[in-house]
């Protein structure tokens, strides 16, 4: 019996499943292999079959490919700035801070305040 790898990081797995495809491993052989050494949770057997595809069609890379979104305006600077307003009034409330940051959303905001820089309300 062969030892199992806990916690694989996804580009491990995939590098087996680009290798196994390589030598031409048949797919269920690959799935039935990962979940041998990995264990149960690995990877579904679509997921196998949609990476052995992408292998097939010439994907190389075995890392995940930059997504789109939309990129945060809370920036270091932003950060402090927001720090600076809250230390020149003690008494300030999200609301308050919300009209003098209008580029960042409540949410975000208030996660910031109260995560990043640690302002809890009394």
């Amino acid at each position: 019996m062969f030892k199992t790898i806990a916690d694989p990081a996804d580009c491990e797995v995939r590098s087996v499943i680009r290798f196994l495809n390589a030598n031409n491993v048949k797919q269920a052989e690959i799935h039935r292999q990962l979940v041998e050494i990995f264990g149960e949770n690995v990877m579904t057997d679509g997921m196998v079959r949609k990476w052995v595809r992408q292998f097939n069609d010439g994907r190389t890379s075995v890392h995940d490919e930059a997504r789109s979104g939309r990129p945060s305006v809370v920036n270091d600077g932003l950060v402090t700035k927001v720090n600076e307003k809250i230390r020149h009034n003690r008494r300030f409330t999200i609301r308050m801070l919300c009209d003098e940051f209008p580029q960042i959303s409540k949410i975000v905001l208030h996660e910031n305040v109260s995560n990043r820089l640690n302002y809890r309300k009394l």
